[in-house]
């Protein structure tokens, strides 16, 4: 088995809905994400899956993200844009759009250098 790992940033910022604190209020991060795949067979060169199409396709979801409020995109309006449920839009993104040789392991959203999310299934 094999394990393929890639990693972007993007800025933006949100509100949590409903929260009792100060992560209520506008604030921005500049986020961290990790992307992970898994597959067991290797193409004839000797690879799993190119790292630079992997690149491109997590740039592609986060380029949609970036310098926005999240609380005003579609897809995250009717929830509230938190690190989890951002780390499962990305991950619900990402598994559409990679090909069938591999599989979605996890995404991780570091909102911070110390507090990250993680989803997987």
């Amino acid at each position: 088995m094999y394990k393929l790992k890639v990693v972007d940033h993007f800025s933006s910022a949100h509100q949590l809905r409903g929260y009792q604190g100060k992560c209520e209020e506008l604030h921005g991060h500049n986020w961290k994400v990790e992307a992970e795949v898994v597959g067991e067979k290797l193409d004839h060169v000797g690879l799993l899956f190119d790292f630079g199409e992997l690149k491109k396709l997590l740039h592609e979801i986060l380029a949609r993200l970036d310098h926005r409020f999240l609380n005003d995109i579609e897809a995250l309006q009717k929830i509230n844009p938190s690190s989890e449920l951002l780390a499962r839009y990305i991950y619900a993104e990402l598994q559409a759009k990679i090909p069938s040789q591999v599989s979605m392991v996890s995404v991780t959203v570091w909102e911070s250098e110390k507090a990250c999310a993680v989803y997987f299934e």
